[in-house]
């Protein structure tokens, strides 16, 4: 009781209070702004924490992170540009639904799934953290491998209608996520003499420009045609549909929980494995990349999961779990704190008021995010004669902004271009956007895992955590195929019959 009083007396202050709201404000905002990132916002925010007391300071960082993870969701549901990468996956399903006439569903829906990850993440982080830590620990490189390898598995279940088309995609991803230099030897790959190219592709610029600029240039094309307008309307999402959910938004949450608190992951990637994971249970599986409520709640889920858990391994063993953590941990540097095992001995009392505000966050999500979908919705309601030149001006300064070069800008238009002919010749996106995130991560844990090894395979099997994802990966591989096969033989005997008729 002394130790819960001491607690609540360092927390209920009114700064902190503040400090979570504006924080949550700040990321919700920032989020929903195409180009603009919660990494962005998190560090133009860190010099402003420098004067704050200790505990205000992160949680005004931790409420930026927090409302950064859903507000990308609200421009990806209604304009298909997701504010941030975690939001290219939900845009899969929320936008065909804003298109039918569902945004207010479909944003009610990653509103709820975004709050209910958010808290699940957080009771992980306060009563996990240590044995999640511990876990994480025991990832090497041949770990990372074949759970890399497993999220690849993934675009097999993305590549709705052709396969082949889908795995050509993918294979386009990972081939330009190969470009740059070579992180071992330092050569030169697949850049043709230019110097732009040696950073490697930027993700923000290939981001905006595969899934914005496509669809400013179908409007443009067809701008002779009489256009119906997508209304943020309609009803929410019912407490039918989010019971419906709640074992994907459940399972989603878990799945970024463990992502979260391994370092090196990323919500992105959450979001995919979540998203498919619901797709490979669902029973309207065909209905996913069409418009399924479940898609959207799934994808949230994923990626709103990790945010708590990316804290585990930075206040358990003082790694940082993602960019932003990196930055938050700074601010704990700032104020004379280090972050791991020690910082649970010396300032418990400031661990536990953290944990009270990061719990109180996720009520400050659920408020403010009401709030943004009600004001922020009425951009489906500008016409699209006004919206999309503003949309377009959005990205060019989003894609100038990460490295403040116009290159990034025609590489956007070139993307676009890319993602128009994607588009006209029904490749799905999503295998590429996965083998673009993927590539380099595979590649570093194959060769460093060769390296360790000392060229010997043995090592990919080299103890219970590798065979757990070499029997995941190869399952996948199998069921995605026998579902390949049964839609096809289902399609062919479909064939017959109508010949026979």
């Amino acid at each position: 009781m002394e130790m819960l009083s001491e607690v609540l007396h360092l927390f209920l202050s009114l700064d902190n209070f503040i400090a979570i709201a504006l924080g949550v404000v700040i990321g919700v905002v920032v989020g929903s702004i195409p180009g603009l990132t919660a990494t962005m916002a998190v560090a133009l925010a860190l010099p402003f924490t420098f004067t704050m007391q200790p505990v205000a300071a992160i949680l005004l960082l931790v409420g930026i992170y927090k409302g950064g993870m859903y507000g990308g969701s609200i421009t990806a549901i209604l304009i298909r540009t997701p504010g941030s990468p975690a939001s290219s996956c939900t845009l899969l399903d929320g936008y065909p639904m804003a298109q039918q006439g569902h945004a207010k569903k479909a944003l009610k829906t990653a509103l709820y799934s975004s709050v209910i990850a958010d808290f699940i993440s957080n009771i992980a982080l306060i009563f996990f953290a240590a044995y999640l830590a511990k876990i994480a620990l025991n990832f090497g490189a041949p770990e990372f491998f074949w759970l890399i390898c497993f999220s690849l598995t993934i675009i097999i279940s993305l590549a709705s209608g052709s396969m082949i088309k889908g795995l050509l995609a993918a294979l386009m991803g990972i081939l330009l996520s190969l470009v740059g230099l070579d992180e071992v030897y330092g050569s030169q790959r697949l850049t043709f003499g230019n110097y732009n190219l040696m950073d490697s592709i930027s993700f923000i610029p290939l981001l905006i420009g595969l899934f914005a600029i496509p669809e400013i240039i179908e409007f443009y094309r067809k701008k002779a045609l009489p256009h119906l307008k997508a209304k943020a309307s309609g009803v929410g999402m019912t407490l039918v549909e989010l019971k419906r959910c709640m074992k994907s938004i459940i399972r989603g949450s878990l799945i970024g929980v463990i992502i979260g608190a391994i370092p090196g992951t990323g919500a992105t990637a959450a979001a995919f494995i979540s998203y498919s994971d619901a797709r490979r249970r669902s029973p309207n599986r065909d209905n996913f990349g069409k418009g399924e409520v479940e898609g959207v709640a799934a994808s949230e889920a994923g990626n709103n999961g990790v945010a708590g858990a990316t804290l585990i391994p930075l206040l358990s063993l003082g790694i940082p779990g993602d960019v932003i953590t990196a930055i938050i941990l700074g601010a704990f540097m700032v104020h004379g704190l280090t972050p791991g095992p020690i910082i649970f001995q010396e300032n418990l009392t400031l661990i536990y008021a953290l944990f009270v505000g990061i719990m109180f966050s996720s009520l400050v999500l659920l408020v403010v995010g009401t709030g943004a979908i009600k004001y922020f919705s009425l951009i489906a309601d500008i016409p699209k004669e006004i919206l999309f030149p503003i949309v377009l001006m959005f990205c060019v300064y989003g894609a100038y902004a990460v490295n403040n070069d116009t290159f990034d800008v025609w590489l956007m238009l070139g993307f676009g271009v890319l993602g128009y002919i994607f588009n006209r010749a029904a490749i799905p996106a999503a295998p590429f956007l996965i083998g673009f995130i993927l590539g380099p991560m595979f590649e570093d844990n194959l060769r460093r895992s060769l390296l360790i090894g000392h060229n010997d395979l043995a090592i990919f099997v080299r103890g219970p955590i590798t065979w757990f994802f070499i029997a995941l990966t190869v399952g996948s591989i199998l069921l995605a195929l026998y579902r390949y096969f049964v839609a096809r033989h289902q399609s062919a005997r479909s064939d017959t019959t109508q010949e026979t008729l």
